[in-house]
């Protein structure tokens, strides 16, 4: 397959990203900034997201700013849905990136597991917040990973009665992650509105997410241990870019095209059975709304 690194013109186009200081985020800022778009960076640590801010194509311009969002707190999520609306007239990309992998059990201050939290809830809740707004499409980051988690119980999300295992409830919110895509598209379709809900994964890419793991072995091994067989962060970072500005269909999931979507260009993903259950989708998309207080608003 033919390498893509030809990325349309985007100038005048305003993208949202989450989790944008470092890893698969960073560099699909940086890719979108070097194309002439202008760029929300919505990142935890505010220092951390102006360091990398400096570094994205477009801030001597006043194309790039930062603003505070923890997707793993409902507050911040609506704190910065509401400052958002109120700053821009009209978003044509959310890209919704950002994510945890291997954390320790844990509860938010909402009371939900962390990765279900982080990678699956507070994007659902965002995208609904700034749906009204939003031009163009809204973009999934899942992963691989998704098949693992064909397990997901949506009566035991905080993993009350099972044992819980941080890989198996983060393939779980990467199910999660695709389900969602396909409601949000579903019910787009059906309000008749032009808005896509795609989705990427960055196959084997060398980023920190297992940084949040609370582990340091595990957080050292999976740091040191992607940067010897994984693909760099911004190759990884072109399946989200292409997701995000390619004329592609709603509901389409974009993964490295080689062998077990490790490494590669992009191109169509495989997807799960579970992933395509419209019944899970629809359900999941229920709870999300009676854990959130979020529902869909078009």
């Amino acid at each position: 397959m033919r390498p893509w690194t030809a990325v349309p013109p985007q100038s005048g186009r305003r993208f949202v990203i989450t989790g944008a200081n470092s890893g698969v985020g960073f560099h699909a800022a940086r890719i979108l900034g070097s194309r002439g778009a202008t760029l929300v960076l919505a990142c935890r640590n505010l220092e951390k997201g102006e360091e990398a801010a400096r570094q994205v194509p477009g801030h001597d311009a006043g194309r790039v700013v930062v603003r505070r969002l923890d997707v793993s707190d409902l507050s911040s999520v609506r704190a910065f849905a509401e400052s958002l609306l109120d700053e821009v007239d009209g978003i044509d990309v959310l890209v919704n990136n950002a994510g945890v992998l291997g954390a320790p059990f844990g509860l938010t201050v909402d009371g939900v597991e962390t990765h279900f939290a982080t990678n699956h809830l507070g994007h659902f809740a965002l995208t609904n917040l700034l749906l009204p707004r939003i031009r163009d499409r809204v973009v999934v980051t899942s992963s691989r990973e998704h098949r693992g988690g064909s397990d997901l119980d949506l009566e035991d999300l905080a993993w009350e009665r099972r044992r819980y295992r941080a890989f198996a409830a983060y393939s779980q919110s990467k199910l999660a992650n695709l389900l969602f895509m396909s409601e949000l598209q579903r019910r787009l379709s059906a309000a008749g509105s032009d808005v896509r809900a795609v989705g990427a994964h960055p196959g084997a890419s060398s980023t920190n997410i297992t940084g949040g793991s609370g582990h340091p072995v595990l957080t050292w091994i999976g740091y040191h241990g992607q940067r010897l067989v994984s693909m760099p962060a911004w190759r990884g970072a072109l399946n989200t870019v292409y997701a995000a500005t390619m004329d592609i269909p709603g509901d389409t999931y974009i993964g490295p095209h080689g062998r077990l979507e490790l490494h590669g260009w992009p191109a169509p993903a495989r997807r799960s059975k579970a992933s395509q259950d419209a019944d899970l989708a629809r359900r999941l998309w229920e709870v999300s709304e009676k854990l959130s207080g979020v529902t869909f608003p078009l």
